[in-house]
């Protein structure tokens, strides 16, 4: 399993991410472009030293990572058709998000094998795509019978 972040436009929200997928023992694949530079302050702070133990990919664009992308593409989205709770996880699934103010475009959407969204209480928009990576890496490392 791993996590992608698809031209991610906040190094501290990468960060936070690069810290969970450590602590999980995930693989992250960033899509470029990215909207800060790799070395930037808020990345290093949130990732804190966790950040040197995590796999990163990091991939020209979309392109590029679609042809190396083994598995199955899982897509967290407001606009999800499945909700969490009915959501079945493979083990190598990749768990793709947008960027925090744009998320995906349509031909990214359109192309995940799989769309999930984080149920919420009426009114609300989004979780910050740390948080809503947390809770679906969080399920999908259950369903598939990660332990510590």
């Amino acid at each position: 399993m791993r996590i992608a972040l698809n031209q991610p436009d906040n190094a501290g929200k990468v960060g936070a991410i690069l810290r969970l997928a450590a602590c999980m023992g995930v693989g992250v694949d960033v899509i470029e472009p990215t909207g800060f530079t790799w070395n930037d302050r808020k990345l290093a702070r949130a990732g804190m030293d966790y950040a040197d133990a995590v796999e990163v990919t990091r991939h020209v664009d979309w392109a590029a990572f679609e042809a190396q992308a083994a598995g199955r593409l899982v897509l967290l989205t407001t606009s999800g058709a499945v909700p969490l709770p009915d959501a079945v996880f493979r083990d190598d699934d990749i768990l793709l998000l947008g960027s925090e103010g744009a998320g995906v475009p349509p031909t990214v959407h359109d192309r995940a094998d799989l769309r999930v969204r984080v149920p919420m209480r009426p009114g609300f928009r989004s979780l910050n795509i740390g948080i809503s990576a947390a809770i679906v890496l969080g399920e999908a490392m259950r369903q598939t019978g990660w332990m510590i």
